[in-house]
């Protein structure tokens, strides 16, 4: 009488200590054969590829620009030069084809490389014993042996490949950013209101059309959305999308109730004029424009998620998902009586997207 194969101990193990019956097991292919390794050799193939179009794009994204254009065009796309014509398409087509290909792979692999199998378990209260855990525990560890990773070396190689290239991909927006211009070590923290946008000069408040903003401009109780007026006059575009600001004018107890408050939050103080002051447009939530201003509260809201900001307690979250304050943009008046930024937010991350966020 022949001795029962690993499987077969495996089959009646499972049946008479965990109930589970295998009624039907069936390898889609022959194990060793030469259609299983020539399968094998694909899925590997595949990851391979999707490992390497996950690095193409993280190479892309970080060098490209740069080494066309010096640190000072940033990403900007220039529509007439071919060279830059390709980034997108090349950060797309990279990125999906990683995607597809890892996705094609498990799909082949679940198709081809694993086996047919019917198994039935009748149900039971309460959890398992100890030992029927870890027989389980031994029945898992010979399937994946048998016919999974544990006889195909190859492929547990080749997952390294897409796992560190889209690893690599989902860190290319902080590190390129940080390799793109690794001299200006507050780069995170600069936004269209800093003097280095305006030839070293403080930056004036402007309204999307560009007019200037005197303090006359603002009603008590009123609010003005304000963007920086800087020296390539692209401060209401894109390009300083982390700018925008809310400049209220309180009611003359509101303001001086917010002065005394200040100093529970010093990196403020000094920041208002008169009874103006200025916060972030951008909801520490999820970056939406909190633009929703209850004068007779001192309540801000951000209409995305019900996240307010109370206005003369330094823009304090009181309600919602946001954790942390709204900064404040320090301001004062210019020689020519228009309302300008006395510096940016004074060393505050503006928005969400931040990861060393300070004590709100």
């Amino acid at each position: 009488m022949s001795e029962k194969s690993r499987f077969e101990y495996v089959r009646e193990g499972a049946k008479t200590r965990d109930g589970v019956d295998i009624v039907y097991y069936e390898p889609n292919l022959p194990p060793g054969s030469k259609a299983e390794r020539r399968m094998v050799r694909l899925v590997a193939f595949m990851l391979l590829l999707s490992g390497l179009a996950a690095l193409i794009f993280v190479a892309a994204y970080i060098w490209w620009p740069f080494t066309d254009f010096p640190a000072t065009d940033g990403w900007e796309y220039k529509p007439g030069n071919s060279f830059m014509k390709g980034y997108t398409p090349i950060l797309g087509l990279s990125l999906g084809l990683a995607l597809f290909l890892i996705g094609f792979a498990v799909l082949i692999w679940g198709k081809k490389l694993m086996p047919h199998e019917i198994a039935l378990q009748d149900r039971h209260d309460g959890g398992s014993d100890p030992e029927e855990r870890k027989l389980t525990g031994n029945t898992l560890a010979f399937i994946g042996e048998e016919f999974g990773l544990g006889r195909r070396p190859l492929l547990k190689v080749a997952l390294l490949a897409p796992a560190a290239g889209l690893g690599a991909a989902a860190l290319a927006v902080p590190v390129g950013m940080l390799i793109k211009d690794p001299h200006n070590p507050d780069e995170l923290f600069r936004t269209g209101w800093s003097p280095e946008a305006n030839g070293g000069k403080m930056v004036r408040m402007m309204r999307e059309d560009m007019t200037p903003i005197r303090p006359e401009d603002v009603s008590i109780g009123g609010q003005i959305t304000a963007f920086p007026m800087t020296a390539d006059g692209l401060g209401a575009t894109n390009k300083y999308a982390d700018s925008p600001v809310l400049l209220i004018r309180l009611r003359p107890k509101d303001a001086e109730f917010l002065r005394s408050q200040l100093h529970h939050h010093p990196v403020n103080v000094g920041g208002m004029y008169g009874d103006l002051v200025a916060y972030s447009k951008i909801c520490t939530h999820a970056g939406c424009p909190a633009s929703l201003y209850e004068q007779q509260t001192n309540l801000l809201l951000c209409p995305c998620h019900q996240s307010q900001f109370k206005i003369t307690e330094n823009a304090r979250p009181v309600f919602g998902p946001a954790s942390r304050r709204l900064p404040m943009l320090p301001i004062e008046l210019d020689g020519e009586g228009y309302l300008v930024a006395r510096n940016d937010f004074n060393g505050v991350p503006v928005g969400p997207a931040f990861w060393e966020k300070p004590a709100a």
